[in-house]
């Protein structure tokens, strides 16, 4: 089984989609909070503040951190190495990848980030609507799994499901639990709050190793630290 991105079973991950000025303010509020394990950054702050620097403010409050480009892995095999060694010279932790370009891209940037012992996140469905063929949607319904199947194989062992769609998540868990075994997998899921999703309802079905990620819900509240630890307490009493 791969190392895990954390330790805990079950989590908080802070998705913070900011303006590059509100990021050092936010995470200065967030040091020490139970339950909160990781903190998802993307290409704002990216290209704003810069990734080095993002990661830096993240490590030293303690947090791991969890780089989203929106969506990675969409562009052809070669540039995987570019995208690694970004990753690896900012130190982040972890990378999600959603590939939907095909397993010849999927496979070259899982591995490019492997090489650099950056932990690989697969993501395949996404938490809006009309994704899926059968729903109006332009991807056939039968690539979701085919991506995670090659990831499987890939050796990654972390999975983005989409945390408002229920069904679908209990679908995935007992896609995983046949083809790597229960307990052996962490899933990741967006969709909470503001999409609709419910972290309790979705983490009973998720199994025993599950990381909501949560947005807006924390870094638009009034008091940030007090609603990341409430979100915190929520997840780890599901935890039993």
């Amino acid at each position: 089984m791969s190392e895990r991105i954390v330790e805990a079973d079950k989590s908080i991950v802070l998705a913070a989609d900011v303006e590059p000025e509100a990021f050092a303010p936010l995470i200065a509020q967030l040091g020490g909070v139970e339950g909160l394990e990781a903190v998802k950054v993307g290409f704002e702050l990216g290209y704003g503040l810069g990734l080095g620097v993002a990661v830096d403010m993240v490590h030293d409050a303690g947090k791991k951190v969890i780089f989203d480009h929106q969506k990675a892995a969409t562009d052809i095999d070669n540039t995987g190495l570019n995208f690694a060694r970004a990753m690896s010279r900012a130190k982040v932790d972890a990378a999600i990848l959603f590939p939907f370009t095909g397993p010849v891209t999927q496979e070259r940037w899982t591995k490019e980030l492997q090489e650099r012992n950056i932990a690989v996140i697969t993501g395949a469905e996404m938490t809006h609507p009309k994704i899926r063929a059968s729903e109006g949607g332009y991807v056939e319904d039968s690539a979701f799994k085919r991506m995670f199947a090659l990831a499987i194989e890939l050796n990654v062992r972390d999975f983005v499901v989409p945390g408002n769609k229920p069904d679908k998540v209990a679908d995935y868990k007992g896609f995983f639990d046949e083809e790597v075994g229960e307990g052996e997998y962490s899933l990741w899921a967006p969709g909470f709050v503001s999409q609709g999703g419910d972290i309790t309802e979705t983490g009973l079905l998720a199994g025993p190793r599950f990381h909501a990620i949560v947005g807006t819900a924390i870094y638009g509240a009034k008091n940030p630290r007090q609603t990341a630890y409430d979100l915190g307490q929520m997840i780890l009493g599901s935890a039993a």
